[in-house]
């Protein structure tokens, strides 16, 4: 495939996705610096007319936002350079979620909402949010036409979703349509079910069937592993452009080989353990940048197997590393590591970040009883419950 096969995604005059790729909203992860990293390394690989890809914010809870918890203040700042700015809000009162997207527009806080209906953790779900939600339809055609409506036509409104709750509970393709009908810009979809949560195989068939649907873009959202899945997505559900999450954990170089994938070109990053230590050094930095140093470099402990996974790294170093709170400490750490020792080809293609399988959803009391009704569970939203 050449670069001609490959449209820019086009939200507004500000948001375009050039390669058509969105980093996913990450709880914990997609932090200003991660995002950096990820936008650093897609840089490196784009042609000269393009502007790179869209990387959105972890997930931002609605009512912490209008009620300006210090900790999501926090969590929405962007960095001078980040355009366009994506945030990705949560809610379950449409009234809050309207307030909300009124505040970012007003005081200039984002250039794209994403409205998260996709989370599959219990804590969510048990509230009646994110992929519990478009059961409840009426419900969820409230909260998209209010996030449309308090949008006022400056912000492009997106959609991220999973197929249903389970097998029985399919929300997908209807969930889809009224999405559209509402306004939103484009709907990205997760080929799995809330009870799936991250196990077993993406099903890109529902992908391709919500494009055959909707006349809006559809993303595409599971296993993406390396590039070429990328690639394979789009070839196999004719999707608009592709969603990747727990693909680039620990590997932000790959929106480098998704740049050069979308561009036909192919070259794939294979960094010697040299180079990882350059990317965990600088995820540190950035880290540290944005919460003080001690901070910065505790967070990092989270990456630190992601990165390492498949190197020859004796688990005393490994622990070590995560636990690490200071930058000289990591510093000493990481000469500890072999530079020249090569990339794992075995991890290629394998999984990473949470891969537990099926479970029971956790669903507030008589959820499933009446798909119409509009009424917010009880204590669905806390102010304290910050990003």
């Amino acid at each position: 495939m050449t670069a001609l096969a490959f449209a820019p995604l086009v939200l507004s005059e500000r948001v375009v996705a050039d390669p058509p790729v969105v980093l996913a909203p990450m709880a914990g992860i997609t932090n200003t610096a991660f995002r950096q990293l990820c936008r650093e390394a897609m840089a490196t690989r784009l042609d000269a007319d393009q502007v790179g890809g869209l990387f959105v914010s972890e997930m931002i809870t609605t009512r912490a936002l209008v009620e300006r918890n210090p900790k999501t203040l926090r969590l929405i700042r962007f960095a001078a350079h980040e355009t366009p700015r994506s945030i990705q809000l949560y809610g379950v009162d449409p009234a809050v979620v309207g307030r909300a997207v009124q505040m970012i527009v007003d005081e200039d806080l984002a250039d794209h909402v994403d409205l998260n209906f996709g989370c599959p953790v219990p804590k969510v779900t048990r509230k009646g949010g994110g992929s519990a939600l478009p059961w409840r339809i009426g419900l969820f055609d409230d909260i998209v036409r209010a996030a449309v409506r308090e949008a006022r036509g400056a912000i492009p409104v997106t959609v991220k979703m999973r197929v249903g709750i389970d097998a029985d509970h399919v929300t997908y393709l209807e969930a889809g349509l009224r999405a559209q009908d509402a306004g939103v810009a484009h709907v990205a979809l997760h080929g799995r079910t809330a009870a799936q949560f991250y196990g077993g195989q993406a099903d890109w068939s529902a992908i391709a069937a919500l494009v055959d649907a909707l006349d809006i873009p559809v993303l595409g959202n599971g296993d993406i592993w390396e590039a070429d899945d990328a690639l394979r997505m789009v070839r196999e559900t004719g999707c608009a452009g592709v969603v990747v999450g727990r693909g680039c954990l620990g590997r932000p170089w790959l929106f480098a080989d998704l740049a050069a994938a979308f561009a036909g070109r192919p070259e794939r990053a294979r960094p010697a353990l040299g180079e990882v230590r350059a990317t965990m050094r600088r995820h540190a930095q950035l880290l540290a940048d944005w919460l003080g140093e001690e901070r910065g470099v505790t967070d990092l402990r989270k990456h630190v197997a992601w990165y390492l996974k498949g190197f020859a790294v004796g688990g005393d170093l490994r622990r070590s590393m995560a636990s690490a709170s200071s930058l000289a400490e990591l510093d000493d750490l990481l000469d500890g590591l072999d530079p020249a020792q090569p990339f794992p080809a075995d991890v290629l293609g394998q999984p990473r970040g949470r891969t537990s399988g099926a479970r029971a959803v956790s669903l507030p009391e008589g959820w499933l009883r009446d798909r119409e009704s509009r009424a917010v569970p009880a204590g669905a939203e806390t102010e304290h419950s910050g990003g």
